[in-house]
């Protein structure tokens, strides 16, 4: 009897002796073989398998080590950066002493390899359109970190410990501007329909401010609890027509974060006309600022914190240094733990 296998070249026929010749000889060669050599000298066996498994670790070994060469190259190459973030220079600064080629030339090739590319989470100014981590317009001797809001609801924005306005050697207010903060919609005016800015949750946490401006916000829930300031005048007013606000929007913008860093101004504003700008949770903390006014302006929430706050620059108390105004309206409110003390200039 024959079996017959069609293949790629034609037919070929084996017999069942030739298929149990086959099978024999795979089975002596495969099976019996090892067993008898483990049986006839275990440490053959044993110096066989180590040699293999000697083969198996020296790759990994390898692997290893090259990776490890590629690390420590990257380290060499970025150890300029990182040695004038550690020393507390900005991003943007640090880049640009980089660029102009005061380090050594392999710190240039990184510059304009790593760092060429302007990036909202490296705490880099420029215009961004939320939520691109690439700022649309970037300039030099503009140093404002300003987001553009549109369409697209965005899941968090978080700004932390970062120095704005004139707070740090060499830094300006944008030219005629008044404020180092501004966050909120833009009042209508000729050609331009009005815009808010909706949160679900608006948190304003240990900023350092010459003035403070809480206006035209509508919130279901309003704490402001343990601010100080030289001179403050807290006056919201109750309404029962302000609702619970959440921001969805299925495939939101993913969340975008930034800390450590200084900026002549911050803005977040819905600049489109009629569009207003969509923030699920906004969180503004540890902001040290100088020169000007924060002023939060035509923000709907769900929920706004204003909290341990330091306000003022040395005015007196007549002067009122902080201010929620009544335009500003809640439903549920907790003012509690406010204080009017002598506070010195930033």
């Amino acid at each position: 009897m024959f079996i017959v296998w069609r293949g790629p070249r034609g037919a070929v026929s084996l017999s069942l002796r030739g298929l149990r010749w086959c099978l024999r000889l795979v089975w002596g060669y495969c099976v019996c073989a090892p067993a008898r050599l483990m049986r006839a000298s275990p440490f053959a066996t044993y110096r066989l398998l180590a040699r293999k498994r000697d083969w198996v670790v020296g790759r990994v070994e390898y692997a290893h080590t090259e990776s490890a060469k590629w690390r420590g190259c990257w380290r060499i190459a970025k150890f300029p950066y990182s040695t004038l973030r550690y020393f507390g220079v900005s991003p943007q600064i640090a880049v640009g002493l980089l660029a102009v080629g005061s380090t050594a030339g392999s710190a240039v090739i990184v510059n304009e390899t790593v760092f060429a590319e302007k990036s909202f989470s490296r705490g880099d100014s420029g215009v961004y359109a939320a939520p691109a981590d690439v700022p649309v317009v970037y300039s030099d001797a503009n140093n404002t970190l300003r987001i553009d809001l549109g369409t697209v609801p965005v899941g968090m924005i978080e700004i932390s410990s970062v120095t704005v306005g004139t707070a740090f050697q060499g830094s300006a207010l944008p030219s005629g501007e008044t404020s180092v903060v501004i966050i909120g919609g833009v009042a209508t005016s000729t050609g331009f329909t009005g815009t808010w800015l909706e949160v679900s949750h608006l948190i304003i946490d240990r900023w350092r401010c010459d003035q403070m401006l809480v206006s035209n916000v509508e919130a279901h829930t309003l704490n402001i609890i343990g601010n100080a300031s030289d001179g403050q005048s807290v006056s919201p007013s109750p309404s029962a027509s302000n609702r619970r606000r959440g921001i969805g929007g299925g495939m939101r913008a993913e969340n975008m974060t930034v800390s450590n860093s200084t900026y002549d101004q911050i803005r977040i504003q819905p600049i489109t006309s009629g569009v207003n700008g969509q923030i699920d949770v906004l969180k503004l903390s540890n902001i040290y600022t100088k020169g000007g006014l924060c002023k939060i302006d035509r923000v709907r929430a769900d929920v706004v914190d204003i909290l341990l706050n330091e306000v003022g620059k040395g005015n007196g108390f007549s002067l009122k240094d902080f201010t929620i105004s009544t335009s500003t309206t809640y439903q549920v409110g907790n003012l509690s733990d406010n204080v009017e003390v002598a506070i010195s200039p930033p």
